[in-house]
């Protein structure tokens, strides 16, 4: 399984994507202040926005994205490693 991440903090991006893949989950991670952010998601099965370090701008691009290719969101206010592993755990348990 693929999944992006936006938003989050950038020291911990190698964390971010060690739990993904202990879960068997390939993940993205963006910062959340990349331009264009749409087209660097690409084809991805979920997405995860914390949005407590997110843009506004870089949240509706997302969400929009997401919206035109059918991929599920998951939107969670904190942003640690913790936060991410429930999401994560979530979304393979409801595919």
């Amino acid at each position: 399984m693929c999944a992006a991440l936006i938003g989050g903090m950038s020291r911990l991006k190698r964390e971010y994507a060690q739990a993904a893949k202990d879960l068997g989950v390939t993940l993205k991670v963006f910062d959340g202040n990349e331009s264009y952010i749409a087209d660097r998601i690409g084809r991805t099965e979920c997405l995860i926005l914390f949005t407590g370090k997110l843009s506004h701008k870089a949240r509706s691009e997302a969400l929009r994205h997401a919206a035109r290719n059918g991929i599920p969101v998951r939107q969670c206010h904190s942003s640690g490693i913790s936060s991410l592993r429930q999401c994560l755990n979530d979304i393979t348990r409801n595919r």
